[in-house]
């Protein structure tokens, strides 16, 4: 089982990026998906979750309105579109997996996300 992220990266305030996480070695579709992050000092976070089908997503308060999870699962891929960062949106960012039940679970590495002028 491997969850993959990448896309992080350094940018100035106001700007955007895009997450990508590549799942194998499980059935995707059968996973919802969400991305935490955690910054230095502070608990890791959640972010953003997408129902198996994507059907329907959360978001945290702080990101709503900026941040749109989607996934592909065709592609066994999770996308994080990240735009209006803040220096706050710093943190390493995770993708997750939970089936249904909750009885199977699995992270990525993380990326790292810089957002500083």
């Amino acid at each position: 089982v491997q969850l993959v992220e990448s896309g992080g990266g350094l940018v100035q305030p106001g700007g955007s990026l895009r997450l990508s996480c590549a799942a194998s070695g499980f059935t995707f579709r059968n996973y919802a998906m969400s991305w935490y992050r955690q910054a230095p000092g502070n608990e890791r976070e959640l972010v953003a979750t997408i129902t198996r089908v994507g059907g329907s997503t959360n978001y945290a308060d702080s990101v709503k309105g900026r941040f749109t999870i989607s996934r592909d699962n065709i592609k066994n891929m999770v996308y994080l579109q990240m735009n209006s960062l803040k220096p706050e949106d710093t943190a390493l960012y995770y993708c997750y997996a939970k089936n249904t039940y909750g009885s199977s679970t699995y992270w990525g590495q993380g990326t790292q996300v810089t957002v500083s002028s």
